[in-house]
């Protein structure tokens, strides 16, 4: 049997495909894979079980990418299609079984939308991220050999609008890990990529060198992945790798606040979503506002309030 599962361009949204992805792998054993997705996602494909293939589709003029995609998939038999991307490609080639994401009505998680399509919507599959030997060997090569919990703290994002604030960061590593904090002592990785140094470089200058673990731009999307199986505890900004930590289950704590939570909270077995007090329309909704040029939307977000929800989540006594 073979699968065509085609999904979305941007890291956080793929992950969230992950889900329906496993359902359909362990449905049918055996089933063969290809994958197509964005140049940013496609690396959260190379371990996928019955892999057969991942075809990086990257955008193009005049919609160009969908008929080199057809090119490569168009020829042959599926057994199952899958189009997270609602596209025409389904009424193009061949498969027994298709499926395509419904249109939400309301305010519906992408979850629980894509549950839809296997009658799952209220009970979906969750996350789940596949690496392999090679990866969890680099994990263990950036971790070292110290043992003890870890901390991952992911202090960037894609816009400036959803980044907390590296002081509040700080804080809360701080009273996390400091003396009489319930992760005393504990290593801090700092996650974040190849162009977003300077987002990170105020928290990891506040962390003491003998316990800062500095991942930014230096671990591959799986790579990623296998240390962050590793934490104890990760909280960060709404953002692709928030989504990974909670598909690899450790526990995760998102911060939100210019984007919706009721659509994108993480979603894993122990996962919850902390928000600004106001919502993202309020936050959006002033005059003047300019995604491009506004700085953080998130300053109404308190430490104690972040803190509230990882003693929730963790089941620590409150302070």
């Amino acid at each position: 049997m073979r699968l065509l599962f085609i999904t979305s361009n941007r890291i956080g949204d793929a992950v969230l495909s992950t889900g329906l992805l496993s359902h359909l792998i362990d449905r049918d054993p055996g089933i063969r894979v290809t994958v197509a997705a964005g140049p940013a996602s496609a690396p959260l494909f190379g371990a996928v079980p019955g892999l057969e293939r991942v075809i990086v589709l990257r955008k193009d003029r005049f919609k160009a990418h969908w008929w080199r995609l057809w090119r490569s998939v168009g020829l042959n038999r599926w057994d199952v299609a899958v189009d997270l991307r609602r596209s025409a490609i389904l009424g193009l080639i061949r498969a027994g079984e298709k499926m395509s994401v419904p249109k939400a009505t309301g305010a519906v998680h992408r979850v629980d939308l894509l549950g839809q399509m296997i009658g799952r919507g209220a009970n979906p599959p969750l996350p789940k991220l596949w690496w392999n030997a090679p990866h969890d060997a680099n994990a263990a090569k950036l971790l070292g050999d110290t043992a003890g919990p870890l901390l991952a703290i992911g202090p960037t994002a894609n816009w400036q609008g959803k980044i907390w604030p590296a002081e509040r960061f700080v804080e809360l590593i701080e009273t996390l890990t400091g003396p009489g904090g319930p992760m005393q002592d504990a290593r801090v990785a700092v996650f974040g990529g190849p162009n977003e140094r300077p987002q990170a470089n105020p928290v990891l200058r506040a962390i003491p060198q003998d316990r800062r673990v500095d991942l930014v731009g230096k671990a591959d999307l799986l790579t990623a992945a296998a240390v962050l199986h590793r934490a104890s505890l990760y909280v960060g900004n709404d953002s692709g790798l928030m989504h990974m930590a909670a598909a690899v289950g450790v526990p995760t704590v998102g911060l939100f606040g210019p984007s919706e939570d009721a659509l994108y909270a993480p979603r894993g077995r122990n996962a919850i979503a902390v928000r600004t007090p106001e919502s993202m329309a309020e936050l959006i909704g002033f005059p003047g506002y300019d995604r491009h040029t506004v700085g953080s939307l998130m300053t109404s977000l308190t430490v104690d309030s972040v803190l509230t929800g990882v003693e929730t989540l963790m089941g620590w006594t409150p302070r």
